[in-house]
């Protein structure tokens, strides 16, 4: 189920993008960033609408997921 960012709180949706740049196994290159460029980059795809949240309620899970092939 996607889940529209734009209604989420602004510190709920801080959180959620934090939890998900800090994931083990998550690579942004050769490029060392700090935890708050990643989040800006990320929250810079939700309103490019590259990518969607995505709750799966099968593992209750959050995650976020490239919009193509949606």
């Amino acid at each position: 189920m996607e889940i529209p960012w734009q209604q989420l709180d602004p510190d709920t949706l801080t959180n959620v993008l934090e939890s998900f740049v800090l994931r083990e196994g998550t690579d942004y290159g050769e490029e060392e960033k700090t935890l708050a460029e990643k989040v800006a980059d990320v929250r810079a795809q939700l309103a490019r609408n590259e990518v969607v949240l995505v709750y799966s309620e099968l593992h209750e899970t959050l995650t976020i997921m490239p919009r193509q092939g949606r």
